[in-house]
């Protein structure tokens, strides 16, 4: 054990016993004058307690309580003696002295380091080398030092004069008259041998000194009369050995007749030294594997409880990969394995950059985080009845092309030529990007990268952290109509079998009304700035200016050479009519066209590998659902009123999707539902699961053959609710937000959602509408939501407006993260984009990329040469 000093000790093993320190007396004596003298004892030393066993036990096992700190209530306590004389108790043993001098107890006196001498007012003890028994040896000025048993015996005679025959050196008092002499104090016990007679001399021991005189004190009241309390005191030692050599089974019966007549204030002080003794904390005693399997059975209220207790627990449970993955499972909100792979990735990420702080929690494991966000995202969206809100103007009177939620920013863009930033927290223009001299149609991002496309048939890439345009690429002929970026990934040949980063560098591929595509390498940050619209430099490449060149006009027939661009990498020619939507991955690219067709590509040779030949009339959106980044399927939706199922791999069509009346603009994929819009003013849900050869169906989101199936069977809601054609939308696994003309509806996906159900036991239902966000309104033009943020761009009376909900009720939520469509995170991954080796991108490289969905769904509304 070791005392607050630092010091170990054993119990029962202490050089200082337990000690009695009494009250001083004060005793009144009234002659001519008032005379009050105040009298200091000093210590009793009690016996000290034996040890538990001989030897003492060498571990705290077969005795936990021999070596626990005793609180300080059983260590220092008063007691009150029969005629109201208080003494204060204090067991030394258990260090609770300061270094040097002795710490004030409540009665007046000091607790001394060992050595060190007792004294009081008006008296002084002197050392113990000093004093010597009653033998004839002994100086003639010392008296013998009297045992505390023996000066006990003292007090049963009363009837004759107590004298003084302890060692005390009397010093004169200040407030005693002149005219009085000092006295000696009494010692704190009565001599057993009786006082000298009236006449007789001063005893041995009494010395004179210069500045003192001694005087023969008054008889002095008895200090203290013994009771109970100072007999248990005593016996003490003698019971403790007498206990300790009962057999256990009495030893018990003992110890319970004794709590059984023992007051709830003892009872609560043993029960704080026995709690911290002998609780066992499991979490850290068992192994992680059983932890994990106990803490499988605590319900989700239970967890946050136990998240409470203390520090420990909380990092334990926050930390528990097999927990939160198996409670992901469990409540279904496990969508196999892709897109939580890619929220690690991101999450890992975010962390590595960010500043660790001091005195901060563990982090906790990132599935727990994403099991919070899921959590918060299945319940607030439905539940929540009155999401804060705010609304205001943006790009005046122009019509919203495109809308993006991205790092805790609101990214729009219009055919006003612009791109606007805004906050989403207060609504307030953080950037305004201009320079476009054309509608802006096309928008991506990419960590604090904006890549846009416009009329003006250029592509932009602009820096949002500076709010200026980087680069200018030119090379196509007219309207880049859509666009997306492609981060490297580390994906699994089919036929090798082995590991390959595809592509080697992040791209950006362009699609437009040109009939062509572009596949150009997306700049990194400090790289040469580059304008096609300049004229190229001795060197060959464009120069840079600072004035802004005049517009072009659409006709133009001299356009800028790609091929002075030095990231221009490939022109994807073979489409006969305007490039409509475009989907990306790994080294694969999807392309729906005017021509009615859809192609899929090579994009690091720039190869054409299939043309997708079925629909009849224009195809409007595609949707890609690559299996590791490279071969999987593919999804296409047309004027035609059709949505058909490719497989990339062989380009054969696997399902012709029917039942919409007119053409189907947008879709969208999910791990489990694949979603389609249509002027019909109807939005279906259809079965994005793979089937396997058995007939059952796995959460993994890939599109198969099955020759069994057809449309119907893969049919699994319809939402019937809009009465125009349907403009926006985004979806997840749990709900659905729609815009069309006048109204802006959520509808609940949750009843669809069978992750651990056969499709072939379910019926086509209709879809419930939870609420209408915007009633009333002109039309709705985009929508766009993430986490707890929602945002809308639609207009009022003829007026542009940005609405913004918040669905985390009124406080502030730290950990829900939101997941954007088809977990494609707009993070700059340079890690993997810089490493050769599979693993060497640090922390990130520990995580194996999984299958993923890359969503890219367009609007409707089309411009003057569409139709």
């Amino acid at each position: 054990m070791q005392n607050p000093n630092g010091h170990h000790h054993t119990p029962g093993q202490s050089a200082q016993p337990p000690a009695l320190y009494l009250e001083p007396s004060i005793s009144t004596t009234t002659v001519v004058t008032t005379t009050t003298t105040t009298t200091t004892y000093a210590p009793i030393p009690l016996p000290a307690l034996p040890p538990v066993t001989a030897p003492p036990p060498k571990d705290g096992k077969e005795y936990p309580l021999y070596n626990a700190q005793l609180p300080h209530s059983a260590r220092e306590f008063n007691i009150v003696f029969p005629g109201g004389k208080k003494a204060l108790f204090r067991d030394q043993s258990e260090g609770i002295e300061a270094e040097g001098s002795g710490t004030i107890n409540a009665m007046g006196s000091s607790s001394l380091s060992e050595g060190e001498l007792t004294s009081g007012k008006g008296w002084r003890m002197l050392p113990r080398e000093d004093s010597h028994s009653n033998s004839s040896q002994s100086p003639p000025n010392v008296i013998p030092v009297v045992g505390l048993n023996e000066a006990l015996e003292g007090y049963s005679t009363k009837k004759r004069d107590r004298g003084h025959e302890f060692e005390f050196e009397s010093i004169a008092m200040e407030d005693t008259p002149a005219r009085k002499k000092a006295r000696a104090p009494p010692s704190p016990l009565p001599s057993p041998h009786g006082s000298p007679p009236p006449d007789a001399k001063p005893p041995v021991g009494w010395h004179s000194d210069p500045q003192t005189q001694i005087v023969q004190a008054p008889t002095p009241p008895t200090p203290f009369e013994p009771d109970l309390s100072m007999t248990t005191l005593l016996a003490l030692p003698s019971l403790l050995n007498h206990f300790t050599s009962l057999p256990e089974s009495l030893q018990s019966h003992v110890l319970l007749m004794l709590l059984r007549h023992s007051p709830l204030p003892v009872l609560r002080t043993l029960h704080s030294v026995l709690h911290p003794t002998l609780a066992r904390d499991f979490l850290t005693l068992l192994p992680p594997e059983l932890v994990s399997h106990i803490l499988g059975f605590f319900t989700l209220s239970a967890l946050g409880r136990a998240c409470r207790v203390c520090k420990s627990w909380r990092g334990r449970i926050e930390g528990d990969k097999v927990l939160w993955r198996d409670l992901l499972m469990r409540t279904g909100l496990w969508f196999g394995g892709e897109t939580e792979a890619n929220f690690v990735k991101m999450l890992m990420k975010k962390r590595r950059n960010a500043i660790d702080s001091e005195n901060t929690l563990p982090l906790a494991h990132p599935y727990k985080i994403l099991f919070k966000s899921r959590y918060l995202t299945y319940t607030r969206w439905i539940n929540n009845p009155s999401p804060k809100h705010i609304s205001f103007h943006a790009h005046g009177h122009s019509v919203v092309t495109c809308l993006l939620f991205s790092q805790n920013r609101i990214i729009s863009a219009s055919d006003d030529h612009s791109i606007h930033v805004y906050s989403p927290t207060t609504g307030r223009l953080l950037l305004s990007l201009d320079g476009h001299e054309g509608g802006v149609w096309a928008l991506a991002a990419y960590g604090n990268l904006l890549v846009s496309g416009s009329t003006d048939r250029t592509v932009r890439i602009w820096d949002l952290q500076e709010g200026r345009c980087l680069h200018v690429f030119g090379g196509h002929t007219s309207t880049v109509r859509c666009l997306a970026i492609v981060k490297p990934e580390w994906i699994t040949h089919p036929d090798t079998g082995e590991r390959e980063k595809w592509p080697k560098r992040t791209v950006v591929v362009t699609g437009s009304r040109d009939h062509t595509l572009r596949v150009w390498r997306l700049p990194k940050r400090g790289e040469r700035e580059f304008d096609s619209r300049l004229p190229p430099s001795p060197s060959g490449h464009a120069l840079q200016a600072n004035p802004p060149l005049p517009p072009s006009s659409p006709d133009i027939s001299d356009p800028p050479d790609p091929s002075l661009n030095p990231y221009h990498m490939h022109l994807l020619s073979g489409h006969t009519h305007a490039v409509r939507a475009l989907a990306a991955r790994g080294r694969t690219l999807v392309s729906g066209s005017y021509d009615c067709t859809v192609r899929v590509w090579d994009i690091p040779t720039g190869r054409l590998v299939h043309t997708l030949n079925g629909h009849t009339q224009k195809v409007y959106s595609v949707v890609l659902d690559s299996r590791d980044g490279t071969w999987g399927s593919e999804a296409s939706g047309s004027m035609d009123g059709t949505v058909r199922l490719w497989s990339i791999t062989t380009g054969e069509c696997l399902h012709v999707l029917s039942g919409h009346t007119s053409l189907v603009g947008l879709l969208g994929l999910s791990p489990s539902f694949l979603v389609s819009a249509a002027a019909d003013s109807t939005l279906r849900v259809w079965d994005a699961r793979l089937p396997s050869n058995d007939g059952s169906y796995n959460s993994r989101t890939s599109f198969g053959p099955s020759p069994s199936s057809n449309s119907a069977d893969l049919l699994r809601g319809v939402m019937t609710g809009h009465t125009g054609a349907i403009t926006c939308f985004q979806h997840d696994e749990w709900k659905v937000v729609s815009g069309s003309d006048g109204t802006l509806k959520v509808w609940d996906l949750r009843d669809l959602n069978f992750a651990n159900t056969s499709p072939s036991t379910l019926n086509v239902a209709g879809v419930p509408v939870v609420r209408d966000l915007l009633t009333g309104i002109t039309g709705v033009w985009q929508v766009a939501f993430e986490g707890r943020w929602c945002v809308s761009a639609s207009n009022r009376n003829d007026v542009t407006v940005l609405d913004v909900w918040d669905f985390s009720k009124t406080e502030i939520v730290t950990e829900w993260v939101g997941e954007p469509p088809g977990a494609i995170y707009d993070y700059e991954d340079s890690d993997v984009e810089d490493s050769d080796v599979e693993g060497d991108a640090g922390i990130v490289g520990r995580y194996e990329d999984g299958d993923i969905e890359l969503i890219s769904v367009h609007e409707e509304r089309d411009d003057d040469e569409d139709d």
